[in-house]
Parts: C-alpha cells; structure tokens; sequence
C-alpha cells in the first residue's frame, strides 16, 4: 500500500465533502444542535406540567394547596370550574386537574377522611408518574400541617445520607448530552463513509480510480481515514465547546484514551458503512438500508436505556455491535473517569470487531470493484 496515494486520496475526499452542503450542514447539526437539544429537552423530570384546580370548598386549607404548587416543577394553577375541567383535558391543556370538595375543611376538623379527585392525562407518560407523586405529596403534606398548627418535618429513625456520584445535580441534561456525542459518531461514520462511495458512483468518478495505479485497499482506507478526521474532529468541538463551555457538563477521565477507543468505534463503524453502500444501488436505497441498522444499533446499545433492562439474549447478540461497547467507554470514561485499566475490555472488543469490519469491508469493496 502506497501510503502517498492514500494521503492525496483521502485529501480528495475531504474536499468533496467540504463542497457537499448537504453533509456539512448534517455535520454541523449533529455536533451542535442535535446535542444542545437532547440535554435541553429531557423530560425524564418534571417541569412546568400544567395544572388546574377546582376549588370549591374556598377554605384556608384549599387556598394552602393551591398555592403549594409553584414553578419549576408545576406552571402557576389555574382556577378553573367543573365544567371546564374534562373539556380542557380534552385538549390537552392540562396534564393534571385537582378538584377540591365542597365542605373538604370542615370534614378535616371533624375527623373525617374527605377525598380529593385527581385526573391525570396519562399520555405524557413521564410527567403523569412522577407528577401524580408529587401531587399526593404536597396535598398531604398541606393537610398534616393544617391539622398539627405547626410546619415541621418528622424525625426518621434511622438517617439516609444520600451521596450521588458523578452527577451529583441528577441532572439528566448530563447523560444526554454525552449518548448525543456518541450517537452522533455513529450516525456520521455510517452515513460519511457509505455516502462517499455512492456519491462516486453516482459522478461516475469510481471508474476513473479504476485506471489509476491505486488498489482496492489504498482506495478503502483513503475513504475511512478522511471519514474518521472530519467526525473526531467534530468530537473534540462536541466535547469541548458544546458540553464543556455551552452546556457545562463536567467531562472526566482522559481525553486522549476516549479519543483512542473513538478512533476504533470510527474504523468499525465506517466499514460497516461501506459495506452497505456496496450493497446500495443510490443513495436513497443506503439510506433505507441504513435507518434499518442505525436505529437497532442506537437503541439496544445502551445509549437510550440500561443494557442490564434488556433481555439476555438481546444482550448477547449486541456484544458483536461496536457501539455497544462504544457507549459503555464513553460513559465509564467521560463520566466516572476510568482509566486504561477500567475500559481495556471494550478497547479489545473494539479492536477486534474493527478487524473484523475492515476485512469484511475490503472483500465486500473489492467484489463491488469488480
């Protein structure tokens, strides 16, 4: 292999990339946009969930409860009557509706156990679970102060210190933030380097290499080397402007050795590439082909929910997807700081699966040659 050949190859790649609007701006969006927004808009906690409250008993202990809701967590209550209450539901403006009995004070006092209605729109999942806690706890932390005369918290028997590490805000931002990085390496290295090869095919340009003194592997590697630069490239703006500076994500561990175990998450993931695009006959055929392997490979990798939630044998079978191990480095890296000595398991399987991918890659790029 002339690696003369492969250097002004992949230059001309690199080039044809920077005059391809299409994929600058898919680039651009994905190390920028696409992470701001998937820290910004998580929605695993509640925030600013949209309440109504019936009241009609008008008592001090209603008026306690309404104004025991407050931003963030809720938007101000809006009073509303019965008859608004299911036809705003209805609409969707309400995620929760309270509704505050008549005489619901005076039966308190006398010893009563008066009910308070409480309507959820279960459509907004996430917010309808955690909110309908929240709602239980505020009422009935309202009515126990009511009754005792006095704001106190109960002592516990036994003290729980809880220490929450590596992300001690629970800030779900964080966790996104860093999955959208690495899905966004997927994504580009499937798409870069499948798209390069059609977009070849599709000038008419393969046949020119054809009769230029380069081979098979000179013409492969070109492509993967000048892929792998643009995306780490854009990795390294990822993690330093966007979560370091703009999202103020706190990244740990070594740089260099996550920037290692990308390059090989790259070598693999881009072969993978190219093989779809050998199969593909246009680009909209790869992208078909595509979103039939980015989408299982997003989900089940760990990046969107915990791997140990998943049944065993989805597990077993995603061990032999270099993203799996991809996203268990990143996060034992950037997140808890691990070292060489934590990760060398997912640096091996990446290795491996990376040759593994750039033979089967070759062989299928040489039998697409012909």
């Amino acid at each position: 292999m002339d690696l003369g050949n492969v250097l002004h190859l992949g230059i001309k790649e690199i080039r044809g990339l920077l005059r391809d609007p299409i994929m600058m701006f898919l680039i651009i969006f994905s190390f920028t946009f696409q992470i701001y927004t998937s820290a910004q808009s998580s929605m695993e906690t509640l925030n600013h969930a949209p309440i109504a409250i019936v009241d009609e008993d008008q008592s001090p202990v209603s008026l306690r409860i309404v104004e025991a809701f407050q931003p963030p967590f809720f938007t101000e209550p809006r009073i509303i009557g019965w008859n608004e209450m299911d036809l705003r539901m209805d609409r969707g403006l309400d995620t929760f509706s309270l509704a505050i009995p008549p005489d619901f004070q005076r039966d308190l006092l006398a010893g009563k156990h008066p009910e308070i209605q409480l309507n959820v729109d279960a459509t907004q999942m996430t917010q309808a679970f955690s909110g309908s806690g929240y709602v239980q706890s505020i009422v009935s932390g309202e009515v126990s102060e009511f009754l005792n005369r006095y704001r106190s918290d109960p002592v516990p028997p036994a003290a729980l210190q809880l220490r929450a590490r590596f992300n001690p805000e629970l800030d779900m931002g964080w966790f996104q933030a860093i999955m959208g990085i690495s899905n966004s390496v997927t994504l580009l290295a499937l798409v870069l380097a499948g798209a390069a090869l059609i977009r070849e095919r599709e000038h008419g340009t393969i046949e020119h290499l054809l009769v230029m003194p380069v081979t098979p592997l000179e013409i492969m590697v070109s492509k993967l080397w000048a892929t792998s630069l643009v995306v780490l490239l854009g990795t390294l703006f990822a993690l330093e402007v966007m979560c370091g500076q703009i999202l103020a994500v706190p990244v740990q561990g070594s740089l260099l050795l996550f920037m290692a175990g990308t390059a090989l998450h790259l070598l693999a993931t881009a072969s993978l590439g190219i093989v779809l695009a050998t199969f593909a006959k246009s680009m909209p055929q790869f992208g078909i082909m595509m979103i039939l392997v980015l989408m299982p490979l997003q989900i089940l990798s760990g990046a969107e929910t915990p791997r140990e939630s998943m049944p065993q044998f989805v597990q077993d079978i995603m061990l032999a997807a270099p993203n799996t191990h991809y996203v268990i480095l990143s996060q034992s890296i950037l997140f808890r700081g691990a070292g060489l000595d934590v990760v060398w398991p997912q640096m091996i399987w990446l290795t491996a699966l990376a040759a593994v991918f750039f033979l089967v890659s070759l062989r299928s790029f040489r039998g697409f040659l012909r």
